[in-house]
């Protein structure tokens, strides 16, 4: 098992439509966790959520999330990211990222389509400001 440098786990979590698994703390304290398509902006994390889903509406209360990527195929490899996320309704940047995302997951051909069907009043663009990374390769050799 090996640590990632900061430049590798980058590459890591953005190769291909690998994706992410957002796990938020409800009220209650009941973990809640799922996935998620998402793009890095520098040192943030980026993707987008309705607003009346479990992930806005905690994140509303409390910012904090955990989003784990993996290599599900031997010698397996992770990045666990710790970040604080803020919920922002401008639809101008909504549709810009959504279209980034979507050209990620989608193909570029399509990304367009998705930015223009998320960038709407009642979706939120996530921007999760990267506070902690654990990063680890080939965890089986």
């Amino acid at each position: 098992m090996e640590i990632m440098t900061d430049s590798e786990w980058r590459a890591f979590v953005m190769e291909g439509t690998r994706t992410g698994k957002a796990g938020v703390t409800r009220k209650d304290g009941t973990p809640h966790v799922t996935p998620i398509w998402f793009v890095l902006d520098g040192d943030d994390l980026l993707f987008t959520t309705y607003h009346e889903s479990i992930k806005a509406r905690v994140l509303g209360r409390d910012p904090r999330l955990s989003v784990c990527v993996d290599d599900q195929a031997p010698p397996y490899s992770y990045v666990m990211i710790q970040a604080e996320a803020r919920l922002i309704e401008d639809l101008d940047e909504l549709r810009r990222w959504a279209t980034v995302i979507g050209g990620r997951y989608m193909g570029a051909d399509r990304g367009e389509e998705f930015g223009e069907r998320n960038a709407v009043p009642g979706e939120y663009l996530v921007r999760a400001r990267i506070t902690k990374v654990v990063a680890q390769r080939d965890i089986s050799d």
